[in-house]
């Protein structure tokens, strides 16, 4: 269990604003925080990871105090067992991806947990080339591997993915997927997408202006409903078609389209580029509009 109670006075581009946190997360879940830029989402990353210090307020990591302003306790980021991927992947240039991954693993003996994320993340054929040799995706993932490599406690995310093209973001979903699920991660991850977010998270927080407005799984979230049904799907508008007693949506799904009858009235709705989610019930797709 995650307990968060934070109090932090945060200069926005309005001035300065309180962010005021209170927040308890399940061992084991994906969470997702969710808001408009200066929202106070990189801050409580940083706060939660020691980079930044609360005004006043506790944190509390599996029932070990992270930080407690009343105690006066607050363990240095490198006492506090995290993991924390950036968008600008902080890797160091002049050391290999083995070097980088040994480096993080610092006076850890044995390289059993470096040679199973070499595996885990298809980085074997690249161990022993240096950063500026690979591609953003390649990149990412070795950034996600060392933040991995001493399996911490807690996995921080700072929009990962938002400088990679939709192609590599999708193939670095599964990776993040498949490490989750493996090592029983607790997760926190920023994002401004919300195809994204529904294929992820567990859980979503959105936060404006330091407050927590909205709180919930990803429908009803999003689509304010449970929605239930064999797959679901998040995808883009390309196109709306009117015919005489339907409409037909055409829906962006990765790099495929896939066509939805929809009423009328359900189509006015839509506009091109709008984020939907598809799901499938009993073999008929049924389309909701995501609300952002």
């Amino acid at each position: 269990m995650i307990e968060i109670d934070f109090t932090k006075t945060l200069d926005g581009g309005a001035g300065s604003f309180d962010l005021e946190l209170k927040l308890a997360l399940e061992a084991g879940q994906f969470t997702t925080i969710y808001g408009a830029s200066g929202a106070g989402k990189t801050s409580t990353l940083r706060m939660i990871s020691g980079l930044m210090t609360p005004d006043r307020g506790s944190l509390v990591v599996n029932n070990e105090v992270w930080y407690d302003s009343s105690k006066k306790i607050n363990k240095k980021p490198q006492e506090r067992s995290i993991g924390f991927v950036f968008q600008d992947y902080a890797l160091f240039g002049h050391m290999t991806v083995l070097e980088n991954l040994i480096f993080a693993k610092g006076k850890n003996d044995g390289t059993n947990s470096i040679d199973e994320l070499l595996e885990v993340m298809e980085l074997q054929q690249l161990e022993h080339r240096k950063p500026e040799t690979l591609s953003g995706g390649q990149k990412q993932r070795v950034a996600l591997a060392r933040a991995l490599v001493q399996k911490p406690k807690l996995l921080l995310l700072d929009e990962p993915f938002a400088a990679l093209d939709n192609t590599i973001r999708f193939k670095l979903h599964e990776y993040l997927k498949r490490v989750q699920e493996r090592y029983d991660l607790t997760t926190i991850l920023i994002s401004h997408e919300v195809g994204e977010i529904i294929k992820l998270a567990d859980k979503v927080v959105c936060l404006e202006q330091g407050r927590i407005n909205k709180i919930g799984s990803p429908d009803t979230v999003f689509t304010n409903q449970n929605l239930s049904g064999k797959f679901k799907f998040p995808g883009v508008v390309v196109k709306v078609e009117r015919e005489e007693i339907i409409s037909v949506v055409s829906v962006r799904i990765h790099t495929q389209v896939v066509k939805v009858v929809v009423q009328h009235h359900e189509a006015q709705a839509l506009a091109l580029g709008d984020q939907v989610i598809v799901v499938s019930k009993a073999f008929n797709p049924i389309l909701y509009k995501l609300e952002a």
